[in-house]
């Protein structure tokens, strides 16, 4: 079995908690050579923690024998660092969201296949033992579907993570900080194309493209099981500062009606994200845990009816952990050439939605404003 030689942008929460300890626990797989971050106390801690040698620059990093990466620094850095390690012919796992605009995910495109490297997007709800069994359980088809509906609150990830390791870097300069802001600002602008709200570039650079893709990615993925087109964005709004997103998307010609909701409820120690589809005669409903609660099943229910009979069923597919499946899905994808799940196509989808969903947001705020 080959074993494949990885390295890690990026030391903070989801490398540490999520990334850094399944590539650990699949040694058979991938040996990890090490990881590179500009805060030397989350390299000290992860070499402390995990025995993974620390690199203070992506340089030194792409210094070392390295197969593939795995990126999990902050968003505004993805682009850049995405098409480094393509040149340098590595393999690409980089988490979500890939890029803010399709157009710089093109550029990924591009580079991907000129480097002729597998590059895949961290949307780990795609290998969800449930979501999985989700698409071939649907009770219903494109002619009987009536309502797609997206629920989600959320703390974010204080709750969940006070049993792990984990450890903040503190000591970022602010030199480097503003520099990463700056870069997120020029890059959103570019992907929204208008001027924008304070409201408009927290909700769309937080609910939507940091937190709600998830849900958009795993409903494309049971639209195009039922051979639904994308539909028409009718409505959005950014609300709770910035902390909420809503919208809604006309499907089918208006047959069916996709509605989206995402908030943070900062001080609430309570995690809700549901995915529920609405048939003619039948439901399928999705609940996740928090996604930081590794091995705690998605709950799929599907619901029908014989006339004032309801029957319920319960479904469950195993205790696979999405987030070490997906590490496993690269694996697979380099080694086996297997099907990469998530790949930059389906992230510019994802993105394009979230873009008109923060253009509709503003185009209705400056007609009631």
């Amino acid at each position: 079995m080959k074993r494949l030689r990885v390295g890690v942008i990026g030391a903070g929460m989801i490398s540490q908690v999520e990334h850094i300890p399944n590539l650990l626990r699949l040694g058979d797989l991938f040996e990890v050579v090490g990881v590179t971050d500009p805060s030397r106390i989350s390299r000290q801690f992860v070499t402390e923690t995990h025995g993974v040698t620390g690199f203070e620059t992506l340089d030194e990093l792409f210094g070392q024998r390295l197969d593939a990466v795995v990126i999990g620094s902050p968003d505004p850095l993805h682009h850049e660092q995405v098409l480094a390690a393509l040149s340098h012919g590595l393999h690409v796992f980089c988490e979500k969201p890939l890029c803010y605009s399709p157009a710089e995910i093109a550029d990924i495109i591009a580079a991907r296949d000129k480097a002729g490297k597998v590059m895949q997007v961290g949307y780990m709800k795609r290998f969800d033992p449930s979501y999985q069994l989700a698409l071939t359980s649907l009770p219903g088809s494109a002619g009987t579907l009536r309502s797609v509906s997206v629920e989600v609150n959320d703390p974010d990830a204080w709750p969940f993570i006070a049993h792990q390791r984990y450890k903040r870097g503190t000591d970022i300069s602010k030199e480097l900080i503003e520099a990463v802001v700056a870069k997120q600002k020029s890059q959103v602008a570019r992907a929204i194309g208008q001027p924008m709200t304070g409201l408009a570039f927290r909700g769309f650079t937080g609910a939507y493209s940091s937190a709600l893709i998830h849900d958009v990615n795993a409903v494309h993925g049971l639209l195009d099981a039922l051979e639904v087109p994308d539909g028409e964005i009718v409505g959005a709004q950014v609300f709770a500062n910035g902390d909420g997103g809503q919208g809604a998307v006309k499907l089918l010609s208006g047959q069916a009606l996709w509605t989206m909701t995402h908030l943070t409820v900062p001080k609430l120690a309570d995690y809700k994200e549901r995915i529920t589809l609405f048939f003619d005669d039948a439901s399928l409903e999705l609940e996740f845990p928090s996604p930081w609660l590794n091995h705690h099943p998605t709950r799929l229910t599907v619901k029908t009816s014989d006339g004032h009979t309801l029957s319920t069923r319960d479904l469950r597919a195993g205790y696979g952990e999405a987030f070490v499946e997906e590490m496993r899905g690269f694996w697979g994808a380099i080694v086996n050439d297997d099907e990469v799940v998530n790949r930059p196509e389906h992230a510019a989808r994802d993105q394009a939605l979230l873009i008109g969903l923060t253009r509709q947001h503003l185009a209705t705020s400056t007609q009631t404003g």
